[in-house]
């Protein structure tokens, strides 16, 4: 195994330095940061290279039936959420209706209105 190049040893104790004045909160703020910044193209992607296929696909491994996932997956594009993920999407309406997903699934197929305001603009957290 090589030894390290004196420039990356020199960038590496600048790292170390900076990263020692930090306090416990600050170095987990520091972590998500660079968490987020990692993980952001992987998320972009996602977002961008769903289809309703796959989407109905993950209501299926939820427990919504295949006629339903049709519908719920429709509406679901239909207000422009589809790139949010249907599964995620039905788990949020879930939460804020007090039911489980298959009935989220149904509250979708009764009134899309339900999708209205669940996701706050500014992120999908």
């Amino acid at each position: 195994m090589s030894q390290p190049t004196s420039d990356r040893m020199v960038a590496y104790e600048a790292r170390r330095a900076e990263l020692s004045a930090l306090s416990d909160e600050e170095l987990k703020n520091r972590f998500w940061q660079l968490a987020d910044q990692a993980v952001a193209p992987l998320v972009d992607l996602a977002r961008s290279h769903t289809s309703p296929s796959i989407e109905r696909s993950v209501l299926l491994r939820m427990g919504v039936d295949s006629v339903s996932s049709h519908g719920v997956v429709d509406r679901i594009a239909e207000a422009g959420l589809l790139g949010k993920g249907a599964g995620h999407v039905l788990v949020r309406l879930a939460r804020r209706q007090g039911t489980d997903v298959r009935g989220a699934a149904a509250a979708i197929l009764s009134d899309a209105s339900c999708l209205d305001g669940l996701f706050p603009t500014g992120g999908a957290r």
